[in-house]
């Protein structure tokens, strides 16, 4: 799909994994709305790099929990692109949460932001993209669903539901919108993570390094781009953490 001129909406865009993944897209001539949460002068520089690049960005911000305030996120997107042709699905909350300690508000904080809000999103822009005749979803999961850690229980339940949502969006959205999801392995591990740590998990995965936001934003951009044959699949980008 000839990507360049057109819109792309990425939750989560103002930092990390999100904001490498508006801007690989920005490099291939898209222009993005970026959405963010709390981070409106991270989405604000973000803005800023993909004007640099030479493409239109605006920042959009939105409680991904909020139900109605998804609503307005893909209503604005739609009204300030005159379109949206590829949304990425990369926001999400990762909170410890011992078994002991959970609770349904818990419970629904996690799926509402990590499954819901994906879900809302295709839904609204999907139909959108339906009517158009072309579009791409794209959603990110993680590698460990097969494999959840404990003290993360509605984390990966979300995560799970994302590989499930992704396959059957696939189907209903056939022919006209292809909807694949990208799994990532450990990238941008957090500052408290010390070196011993580290290097059990380079250990731990087959190419031997942590990843980084950018092999992230790769897969991203060839789905959205390229893989033009492809739709309902999940691309682990893990450093063959999910065969080890």
């Amino acid at each position: 799909m000839e990507v360049r001129g057109r819109w792309a909406l990425v939750t989560g865009a103002a930092k990390r994994v999100g904001r490498e993944i508006a801007l690989e897209l920005g490099r291939r001539g898209m222009h993005v709305a970026v959405h963010y949460h709390r981070s409106a002068a991270e989405a604000a520089e973000t803005v800023a790099a993909l004007a640099a690049l030479g493409v239109e960005a605006v920042a959009l911000g939105a409680d991904l929990a909020d139900a109605r305030a998804v609503a307005e996120l893909a209503a604005a997107a739609e009204r300030r692109s005159g379109g949206i042709m590829v949304l990425v699905n990369s926001a999400s909350t990762y909170v410890r949460t011992p078994f002991d300690a959970l609770d349904e508000a818990a419970w629904a904080a996690s799926l509402d932001t990590n499954l819901r809000a994906p879900f809302l999103l295709a839904w609204h822009l999907g139909r959108a993209m339906r009517s158009r005749g072309v579009g791409r979803i794209i959603n990110l999961a993680d590698w460990a669903v097969d494999r959840p850690y404990a003290g993360y229980l509605p984390y990966f339940v979300a995560k799970a539901g994302i590989v499930g949502l992704t396959k059957a969006l696939a189907k209903e959205l056939a022919p006209a919108v292809q909807v694949n999801a990208v799994a990532p392995g450990p990238v941008l591990l957090p500052e408290d993570v010390g070196e011993r740590e580290r290097e059990a998990i380079r250990r731990a995965t087959p190419l031997g390094r942590i990843g980084r936001p950018e092999d992230v934003a790769r897969c991203v951009r060839f789905l959205a781009e390229e893989a033009d044959y492809t739709t309902g699949a999940v691309y682990h980008v893990d450093g063959g953490r999910h065969v080890a």
